[in-house]
């Protein structure tokens, strides 16, 4: 028996980088998958590797910052897989090309970052947890970042936006335990992505070399930790933020 057998799991964000990891380490382990993202073909890539791993998947491509999007993938996956047990929010990005002093920010990026890495959190959510309470079950993790701790320069909106994952992720908790169910938070540091791979040689570098351990975060680490917390050896473990940065923020 694999720990996932037959489980459905959703996660957002899974064509790329962490979230396509996150989904291939569900597929090893015996996971249905439902995953989302606005790129259809990289999603694509996506599902076919799972399928290769022998897991069943539906996939929605969409934007999901819209509502209408969040709402047809998960009744898509309830009708497709059934409904679902592990939810992994892990959509969200920082302004990248748009970044800028906060005084200097456009309203419609400010809008972007805290919709795409808190809203779309926060509604997907919603989805999911009345289902999950009445069957007495569920694991919501969600993948913050360790700058909700660090605030980095430039990432004033996006350092919002996963700080108010964090106090989202405390209050659920508080509200689903004794439904049996979980919610936890993971905070990865700079982590080996396209948008990490994206920047300058020297900017990677300096990234790299603030870690205590030297090394850049890579995409599997992560997914390791989101196996855990949504996993049955995690069952008492909830409320909890787990910083994944090779100690480049303490908590």
């Amino acid at each position: 028996m694999k720990d996932f057998d037959g489980k459905v799991v959703a996660i957002t964000g899974a064509a790329h980088g962490i979230g396509r990891a996150i989904a291939l380490g569900f597929a090893e382990q015996g996971a249905k998958l439902a995953i989302f993202d606005i790129d259809g073909d990289a999603l694509d890539q996506t599902a076919q590797e799972a399928r290769a791993l022998g897991a069943e998947v539906f996939t929605l491509q969409g934007d999901f910052i819209k509502l209408e999007t969040i709402v047809a993938a998960f009744s898509g996956t309830v009708d497709a897989l059934g409904p679902v047990d592990v939810l992994v929010n892990n959509l969200g990005q920082t302004a990248r090309g748009a970044m800028s002093p906060f005084s200097e920010a456009e309203h419609d990026t400010l809008d972007f970052v805290l919709d795409i890495s808190l809203r779309a959190a926060v509604h997907c959510t919603r989805e999911v947890v009345a289902g999950m309470k009445e069957r007495g079950t569920g694991r919501i993790v969600s993948i913050a970042s360790d700058s909700a701790f660090n605030g980095d320069l430039g990432c004033v909106d996006y350092a919002a936006a996963k700080s108010g994952v964090l106090g989202f992720t405390r209050g659920l908790a508080r509200e689903i335990g004794p439904f049996g169910m979980t919610a936890n938070a993971i905070c990865p540091g700079p982590t080996n992505t396209r948008a990490m791979q994206a920047i300058p040689r020297d900017s990677f570098e300096r990234a790299r070399d603030a870690v205590p351990m030297k090394q850049i975060c890579e995409p599997e680490d992560i997914a390791n930790a989101v196996l855990f917390l949504a996993s049955d050896k995690a069952r008492y473990i909830t409320g909890q933020t787990l910083l994944v940065n090779g100690g480049r923020v303490f908590h």
